[in-house]
């Protein structure tokens, strides 16, 4: 039984205030920190192995390593916009705990020596991001934000900042681009976030679940928090199950958890008499697995080793009711909605793959266009300016190498359909063929 580090007593009434929270030993990881040296701090961050858990997986403390030493102006974004389908465990913890957030956000601006952070929420989320502003302004009243933190001697300025609604503002670039009142578009890189980002200054950017979890290892120490999970992937992990089963909802796991577990154990599994066809391990711009892999382990490296990724650590279970076609579509046809535009591979290669998928549907495709469709996934993967293009990419290229068979059926019962549909139009009904 995972021991629940994130969503214990998540429901609690109250918490979302500084009262319970406190009550709760809020803060009192904030307090230990203040009273350590900024780099022992930052120690403990990367004895625990935490990577992050938006979806690139890299460690948290070796990302602040990046960061410049020295009194230049250094900023800190927490990326709240979250927006990749299938995920929604962020919007729970802002919604029910939001200090935990602002606790993980003081910790690490202390050890990175920070002055001045951002969270930029999406802006669907209109009710969480007025919880989370009105936590913001408990904190300051308290004295857990602002000038001289508890006597500490630090300065925090802490700002909330609302997207407009645009999955490309999700990727950190693009992001930073918004924040300065841009257009949301994804910056070359290098120079990364860490050496030149926000205002040109140096950045460290985490996600809302990664910062929740410092207040945790800053508690139980680095070294004790990277013995929960597994060795490459320590800790605990909250994971959104949605889709065909019947019981979807945020679970948090130890980092190793079988996904067999998670999704019947936890989440229940698809209706009585359905069997899970085709799951997204890491939201819908996770390579698929079949029904035929849910004994594998739930963790960064196991996953990558099957040939997807852990990513948000949202599950879509979606069970044999489904064509795969139609997944291919939703999917396809999100990203060819979300993409900015800014970069060929994407901007053509997300719309070409949407037009190729109608062209199935509608009866005009041949077996053949299935080898183009994957081919076009081949020439947008690694060629974008970021992962968008290949968030579309490689799940769609990943059902139609597992499910090909399926797909080349799909082509042939549409061409009949086209045939039979062409055939009525040339034949009005109730005119029998003319006698020869």
């Amino acid at each position: 039984m995972t021991e629940l580090l994130l969503l214990a007593n998540i429901d609690e009434p109250g918490l979302a205030t500084r009262e319970v929270y406190e009550r709760r030993g809020g803060y009192q990881s904030l307090r230990k920190a203040l009273q350590m040296p900024r780099e022992a701090v930052l120690q403990e961050i990367s004895d625990s192995g935490l990577r992050g858990r938006g979806g690139a997986g890299f460690r948290m403390g070796q990302k602040a390593g990046f960061l410049p030493k020295g009194d230049m102006p250094k900023y800190l974004t927490c990326n709240a916009d979250e927006s990749e389908p299938g995920t929604f465990k962020d919007r729970e913890l802002m919604q029910k705990t939001p200090h935990m957030l602002l606790e993980g956000i003081v910790i690490a601006c202390y050890g990175a020596n920070i002055r001045e952070a951002f969270i930029y929420i999406r802006g669907e989320y209109q009710l969480q991001g007025d919880i989370v502003a009105a936590a913001i302004g408990e904190a300051y009243e308290a004295g857990y934000l602002g000038e001289d933190i508890l006597g500490s001697g630090h300065d925090l300025k802490l700002v909330l900042h609302r997207g407009a609604g645009a999955y490309i503002c999700g990727e950190e670039t693009a992001l930073l681009d918004s924040l300065e009142g841009k257009r949301g578009n994804p910056r070359l890189k290098p120079p990364f976030p860490a050496i030149q980002g926000l205002y040109q200054g140096p950045t460290l950017i985490n996600n809302v679940e990664t910062l929740s979890t410092v207040p945790t290892i800053i508690a139980l120490g680095g070294k004790r928090y990277a013995e929960i999970g597994t060795e490459t992937s320590t800790g605990t992990k909250l994971v959104s199950v949605s889709g065909d089963v019947q019981r979807p909802g945020n679970y948090e796991v130890e980092l190793g958890t079988a996904s067999r577990e998670i999704i019947y154990g936890m989440a229940g599994g698809p209706q009585p008499g359905r069997e899970v066809k085709l799951w997204f391990p890491g939201g819908s711009s996770s390579p698929v697995l079949t029904g035929s892999d849910l004994d594998i382990a739930y963790d960064f490296d196991t996953l990558a080793k099957a040939g997807t990724m852990l990513g948000s650590g949202a599950i879509i279970v979606v069970d044999d009711s489904h064509s795969v076609l139609e997944v291919m579509r939703k999917v396809a046809k999100f990203y060819a909605h979300e993409s900015c535009g800014k970069c060929v591979p994407c901007r053509e290669g997300t719309n070409w793959t949407v037009k190729m998928i109608e062209r199935i549907e509608s009866g005009e495709a041949t077996p053949m266009d299935l080898d183009i469709i994957a081919s076009v996934q081949t020439q947008i993967i690694g060629n974008c300016l970021c992962v968008l293009g290949d968030a579309m990419a490689m799940p769609i290229g990943s059902m139609v190498e597992k499910f090909r068979p399926e797909l080349e059926a799909e082509v042939e019962a549409a061409r009949e359909r086209a045939a039979g549909g062409a055939l009525d139009e040339a034949i009005p009904i109730g005119v029998t063929d003319p006698v020869l």
